[in-house]
């Protein structure tokens, strides 16, 4: 088992290198490091003004260099001012002594540079958004796990029976509803106070506020509260759910007709039995990875449910950094989904094995 999680790590670190080059690569095309320079200094600049500003600000060295720079296994390149006589670098900040300054700070070293839009440390940007977008991905696991292995496992126990073919089509309606046509639904249905419940339950004084819910998050970035949080948590898991539960139901549909399950149900041990101790651990296994790659696909894939109930979380933060042309934050940003997504594939492959102890490690 040792030998086998070091080779998942070895691949893993790989895959990361290769990974975070072709984003490195993309993110640091010629027009997009333009952009940042019209940006940061005229609009109007020439093309000479622009090739000046990008050498200055260490934008002008080869693509592998900046990319070993960024890294943190290449020393930072350092500027002499020409009028002023003063040094610049990657690696020195502002105030401090060239002469004290790292000569690598890079990824490696903690260090992921600045952000050219907040003018604070990138760290400090992503850990906060992380913070919270971990919040809310934590919340809907917690709702959506249980209830899809609980559909998806009465779905499956009877196939073809008339709870089966409900909670499948429930399923199936919940999965093909996009995130952002359901979180209208539900503000509309919960949030408003001009249409949807909240207005009759108001008038029959069931609820004391104007609405049932807070159609906004915003308030939940400081303190969250069942008020102001159920909407995207709801949002999100109901999304979620329906594909997991299918998942889970046709696993439960295929073990429930092996022959070890019928043995058992001709020797007449009861059918919950069955289910809670013979059919339960082995149809988990397939829905197990489902499950695990919700993780990835909640870290990035909330862009439209924060911006839709204005929650500033790392999907938020994404959409700003491309947008405002954000290198060093888009960067950072871009590779902590991509090692999220390997870490969950890890972890995804070892859970499997200890599932199904039948699988061959070679």
């Amino acid at each position: 088992m040792g030998l086998f999680i070091l080779k998942r790590i070895g691949v893993m670190l790989l895959t990361a290198l290769c990974l975070t080059f072709v984003v490195f690569f993309l993110t640091n095309l010629y027009p997009n490091l333009e952009k940042l320079a019209k940006t940061q200094g005229n609009a109007r600049m020439t093309d000479a003004e622009v090739s000046s500003w990008l050498d200055n600000n260490g934008y002008g060295a080869p693509m592998l260099v900046r990319y070993g720079e960024w890294l943190g296994v290449v020393p930072g390149w350092t500027r002499t001012d020409e009028e002023t006589g003063e040094i610049r670098g990657r690696c020195i900040d502002f105030g401090d002594d060239p002469a004290e300054a790292p000569r690598f700070c890079g990824m490696l070293q903690g260090d992921l540079g600045y952000s050219t839009v907040s003018d604070d440390e990138v760290s400090n940007v992503v850990g906060g958004r992380l913070l919270l977008t971990g919040k809310l991905m934590g919340w809907v696991l917690i709702v959506m796990i249980p209830a899809a292995l609980v559909v998806g496992v009465l779905a499956g126990m009877r196939e073809g029976s008339r709870l089966d073919r409900t909670l499948s089509t429930a399923s199936i309606a919940t999965t093909a509803t996009p995130e952002y046509v359901s979180g209208v639904i539900f503000i509309v249905l919960l949030a408003s106070s001009t249409a949807g419940l909240s207005p009759w339950l108001t008038e029959n004084g069931w609820i004391e506020g104007r609405t049932l819910f807070l159609g906004s998050a915003r308030s939940a970035m400081e303190d969250i509260t069942f008020w102001n949080f159920t909407l995207p948590v709801m949002t999100l898991a109901l999304y979620g759910m329906g594909y997991i539960a299918r998942m889970t139901r046709a696993s439960m549909a295929e073990v429930m007709t092996a022959q070890y399950i019928r043995t058992a149900r001709l020797k007449g041990v009861k059918f919950r039995t069955i289910v809670l101790k013979h059919a339960l651990r082995n149809a988990l296994i397939a829905p197990f990875t489902v499950i695990m790659l919700q993780i990835p696909w909640l870290l990035t894939g909330v862009v439209i449910v924060e911006t839709l109930f204005n929650y500033n979380g790392f999907g938020w933060t994404l959409v700003q950094a491309a947008s405002n042309n954000d290198i060093e934050l888009l960067m950072s940003v871009s590779i902590v989904a991509v090692i999220v997504v390997l870490a969950t594939q890890l972890i995804s492959d070892i859970g499997y094995v200890y599932l199904n102890p039948r699988i061959r490690i070679s």
